[in-house]
């Protein structure tokens, strides 16, 4: 029997959702920077409505916990949880970097790809991904840097992310990194596959334990004089 999985994720400039229902998808992605609170249950509430489907048919939902814009996860995060709530449904979240890494993987074949976001402040958050059993796989830790100190655990690589086109030099200095130009934003859709393998391992929570995973704990902000 197939899944019913939904898929939410408003960590950056664009708003994504996915719904799996009877092996069809439904997709929803714009970018629309800001809407993204006003914008989602009503988007969400339009998915269900095309497959015929109600919130409790949803056998798992997948949200991106991060990293990304503080607020954004914050609501990818909040929705999943009101939703897994009210329906008792378990949740699973999802890296913004392994989405994109797995688009990369799903749509160009890639082995191995960097995915980086601008992480405002100078910096970008990234992580390095191999496939394995046609999944991404994260190598090593997620983490944000400062582009100078970025390295790459791979002699090639796909590049994706807007990490690479806010950092035009990024790429100059790794050898072999090839950036793919139409990669730039997590796309919930390259969420399910991931949540699938997840879900039938039993990898799930409950509601409660859905939590955001900023990879930058804290932000210093530069203060005024006589501020400090």
């Amino acid at each position: 029997m197939s899944q019913t999985i939904l898929a939410l994720d408003a960590s950056t400039e664009a708003l994504s959702l996915a719904l799996l229902h009877q092996d069809k998808l439904y997709h929803f992605f714009e970018v629309c920077p800001q809407q993204h609170s006003q914008r989602i249950l009503d988007e969400i509430d339009a998915l269900l409505k095309q497959a015929n489907c109600d919130i409790g048919d949803v056998d798992v939902i997948g949200y991106c916990q991060g990293p990304g814009s503080f607020t954004g996860v914050r609501i990818s995060v909040s929705v999943a949880q009101g939703l897994a709530f009210a329906t008792k449904t378990p949740v699973i979240g999802v890296s913004s970097l392994a989405m994109m890494a797995q688009q990369a993987m799903s749509e160009r074949g890639a082995s191995t790809v960097l995915a980086a976001i601008d992480a405002r402040m100078g910096e970008v958050y990234l992580g390095a991904y191999e496939e394995k059993d046609g999944l991404a796989q994260l190598v090593g830790e997620q983490q944000v840097l400062e582009p100078a100190a970025v390295t790459s655990p791979f002699s090639a690589a796909v590049a994706v992310g807007t990490g690479w086109q806010t950092y035009t030099d990024l790429a100059a200095s790794l050898s072999q990194v090839d950036v793919d130009k139409e990669i730039t934003l997590p796309d919930s859709r390259y969420m399910l596959p991931l949540l699938a393998s997840e879900f039938a391992k039993g990898n799930v929570g409950d509601a409660a334990s859905a939590q955001p995973v900023y990879v930058r704990d804290t932000v210093t902000w530069k203060k005024l004089p006589g501020k400090e």
